[in-house]
């Protein structure tokens, strides 16, 4: 029985590249090197993941990470049954022991003893102490560990330490070129080029309002939300405010900003 069955892709992820960001993952896999990922919400990370996993052929066990995240979570624990105790690889110590990509996602959502037990993995010793199971656990050579973030949600207390930064090689993203965000809105959103870049403009006009108290612009993502609400029948204005003006702020003059910028597009 294949234990990572469950996490084999099936069909392949839509993915367009922006760059020369394939050919880099694949170095760093063929050297057996983890991967940091970063950039802002929506831009891609997570479908490039899956494209790279599906492209290379491995299992894909994926982690949301959040702030009740342990360390005990990733790694596995002893479970009561019928039959007495038994240990239960957690998603962590299992993509390592079965040979799976590990992709941790939003890494800095995490409690800090969970980066901690990365490093070992990600540096040449590429072990998983388990300590609760008293075993040191050797990754199986197809293990690839894979973590993401977002530099712009850096604060006083959720920083990524330099210890764990620098056991991996670092792959940054931003959002695509407007003519790439273009095609991928009309092929995720199934909408006609002139609207998908007519989206695409508003997207930029929002993500120029970062340096005005607006966190982050509107994502690749919300642009495909958009999309699909006015594939389902709603007019473009109202899709727009709906998936893209209304989720970026509760603030009101930015929303009124927002909303400006959305009647002006359409």
């Amino acid at each position: 029985m294949d234990p990572l069955a469950g996490w084999r892709l099936d069909q392949e992820p839509y993915y367009q590249p922006a760059g020369r960001e394939i050919e880099a993952f694949e170095a760093a896999r063929a050297s057996r090197l983890p991967v940091l990922l970063k950039g802002p919400t929506g831009c891609g990370k997570t479908r490039f993941v899956e494209h790279m996993a599906w492209r290379l052929k491995v299992p894909l066990v994926t982690v949301a990470c959040h702030e009740d995240l342990t360390a005990g979570d990733l790694a596995g624990r002893w479970l009561l049954d019928a039959q007495g105790t038994r240990w239960m690889d957690g998603p962590l110590a299992m993509a390592a022991r079965h040979g799976a990509l590990c992709y941790l996602d939003e890494l800095l959502e995490a409690r800090s003893d969970t980066t901690v037990l990365l490093h070992p993995l990600a540096d040449t010793r590429r072990a998983l102490p388990l300590e609760r199971h008293g075993e040191l656990l050797q990754a199986h050579p197809d293990f690839q560990l894979v973590v993401s973030y977002n530099p712009g949600y850096q604060g006083v207390h959720k920083r990524l330490k330099p210890s764990t930064r620098q056991r991996f090689v670092a792959l940054e993203f931003r959002y695509p070129e407007p003519t790439v965000e273009a095609a991928i809105v009309v092929r995720e959103g199934g909408i006609d080029e002139s609207l998908a870049r007519r989206l695409v403009q508003l997207a930029e006009r929002t993500r120029r309002l970062q340096d005005q108290g607006l966190e982050e612009g509107a994502s690749t993502r919300m642009l495909v939300h958009a999309a699909r609400l006015v594939r389902a029948g709603l007019p473009p204005a109202l899709a727009a405010r709906q998936a893209i003006a209304d989720p970026l702020s509760d603030d009101a003059e930015l929303l009124a900003a927002l909303n400006a910028l959305v009647c002006a597009s359409f």
